[in-house]
């Protein structure tokens, strides 16, 4: 029963409240799969403000999830960006999630501000609003003015808020482990892997420091003299995990279209180079703003474009951006077996059926073979066809699809036939160019040259290991094999050429292109030497090999 892993004191009231909610709005088959209908009966719920009986079930529990708190809100809509988890009559009604809530009265607001801002916030800023601009489950955000003259945001996390997250959390962990347990053929989706993604979010959001590093992260990875794309300035004096003060950056929505052109702004500039400064962050940089929705978007005078809101920033290691060129370069070329290759790279370890799986991708590929691509469709239907196969995506990518299809939502509402691939190009172009530059292949040599080096000092002890593992279990289970003897000088023998031919080929490759360019031909060429007579040395021993 569920309802004993909660048995601890300080979560079981929220417990409760968790499952008055989800009783209230009728999601009642959750709270007996959990083993929780006693505390059904003791929970304490209001009414809900709908008549739920007329509500599906997705509509109820997204209600739900809207009634628990900002836990659950991100939770949800995590899921909703999720097409190769659920079907799409799930993660369309969680796409409907917003964490816009009615605000904190000011007199609860005004304690901790002024205990993290040293004073009064009257005394600290020439100019304080106390009427909030934007009100979300987790931080409120109000308009000031420095004594400087500089307009600033202050956005102040709503108290009491960190103790309840916890407590959620902790109760998520039971609930998943308590899910993988009794619905094994859920493993595929990873739900400590999901829980994990979230409560990294969460604690991103819960520490306004963090949001401000992020911002000055992603700053950074564009040049000084770019003032194409605007980043807030962080003012550090008075940020601190629960208050974050920032510039005020004068901007339009892009998708207010009326104001956008009134402002003499250019659409379809402005769509491109949104695109093309996304690009640059995900495929050259590998960090990028994982959450650019409208709102967290802004159109500048001169066609320029700012981004706010850094509370979730995306990774994607060199490996993972490899395999994306892989696959835009098969949506492009409308290669089945690129996608079937590349679904199998990010499959976990489990086992689709390849059949089914090889139809899937050459439909997928006709399905999408007008240009220019609607990315949106193209990526949520690739990750319908991934949750069709059993397949589930790596969560590092899933948070990019995301964050590439609410981005080309935007695209679209600025240009009707917007193409992301084509506005995409440049930084296509750019991370290509580094990757197969003689730099890049160096690198790539390099460290295969490392790897093969720590084989090749690995390898005599692991044989000499081998060896002695067989010897002994010749003596201990009292087996005669015969020609062992001659068994293990083969092995002995075909070791000690691996081993020479690996330590060769790693001299070569790591020392020779560093000598060469130093300009020194003397040690290339001994280089070259020792490396042909390794070789030499190989192929004489196998001729002597071949002799016996």
């Amino acid at each position: 029963m569920l309802k004993t892993a909660f048995a601890a004191a300080r979560d079981r009231q929220r417990l409760q409240e968790i499952v008055g909610v989800l009783v209230g709005y009728g999601v009642t088959n959750v709270v007996d799969k959990l083993g929780l209908s006693g505390m059904a009966r003791l929970a304490r719920w209001r009414a809900p403000p709908v008549d739920v009986s007329r509500l599906s079930q997705p509509e109820r529990v997204r209600r739900a999830i809207e009634a628990l708190g900002p836990t659950f809100i991100k939770l949800g809509q995590i899921l909703g960006s999720r097409p190769d988890m659920l079907p799409p009559h799930w993660t369309n009604e969680f796409a409907k999630l917003h964490s816009q809530v009615s605000p904190t009265p000011w007199e609860e607001i005004r304690p901790q501000l002024e205990a993290d801002l040293g004073g009064p916030p009257d005394e600290v800023f020439a100019e304080f609003d106390p009427e909030p601009i934007a009100s979300a489950s987790i931080a409120q955000v109000y308009r000031a003015r420095l004594e400087t003259g500089e307009d600033v945001i202050v956005k102040v996390l709503r108290p009491g808020l960190r103790r309840t997250i916890e407590a959620d959390l902790r109760l998520l962990g039971h609930a998943t482990g308590m899910v993988e347990r009794q619905w094994p053929e859920l493993s595929r989706y990873k739900p400590h892997e999901q829980l994990r993604h979230l409560a990294t979010g969460l604690a991103g959001e819960l520490d306004l420091m963090s949001e401000a590093s992020n911002c000055e992260i992603l700053a950074s990875l564009f040049p000084e003299d770019d003032d194409n794309v605007v980043f807030p300035k962080i003012h550090w004096e008075w940020t601190s995990e629960r208050v974050l003060v920032q510039e005020f950056i004068h901007g339009i929505p892009p998708t207010d279209l009326v104001r956008v052109r009134e402002a003499g702004l250019d659409p379809v500039i402005l769509s491109k180079k949104i695109t093309q400064a996304f690009m640059h962050m995900a495929l050259i940089e590998g960090v990028f703003h994982a959450d650019p929705h409208p709102g967290n978007l802004l159109a500048l005078p001169g066609n320029r474009i700012g981004f706010i809101d850094f509370g979730i920033i995306g990774r994607l290691t060199e490996r993972r951006r490899s395999q994306l060129m892989v696959l835009i370069g098969a949506m492009l070329k409308q290669d089945a077996d690129g996608l079937m290759s590349i679904l199998l790279a990010w499959s976990g370890g489990t086992s689709p059926d390849l059949t089914k799986l090889d139809a899937a991708a050459h439909a997928f590929v006709v399905r999408h073979s007008k240009k220019p691509l609607n990315l949106g469709l193209v990526l949520e239907d690739f990750m319908t066809m991934a949750r069709d196969n059993d397949l589930a995506m790596p969560t590092d990518l899933a948070i990019l699809f995301k964050a590439l299809i609410t981005s080309d939502g935007v695209m679209r509402q600025l240009d009707p036939n917007f193409d992301l691939f084509s506005a995409a190009a440049p930084a296509v172009e750019r991370k290509m160019r580094a990757q197969f530059s003689v730099r890049g292949l160096r690198r790539k040599l390099e460290t295969l040259g490392g790897s093969l080096y720590g084989a090749a000092t690995e390898l005599p002890s692991l044989l000499q290991l081998l060896l002695v593992r067989l010897k002994q279990g010749k003596v201990t289970v009292e087996i005669e094999v015969k020609g062992m003897d001659k068994l293990t000088q083969g092995i002995e023998r075909a070791a000690a050429r691996l081993s020479i031919a690996i330590v060769v080929a790693a001299f070569a490759i790591q020392i020779a292109p560093r000598l060469a360019d130093l300009g020194t031909p003397f040690f290339a060429t001994v280089t070259a030497i020792i490396a042909i007579s390794g070789i030499g040395w190989v192929l004489l021993l196998r001729r002597t090999r071949s002799r016996h």
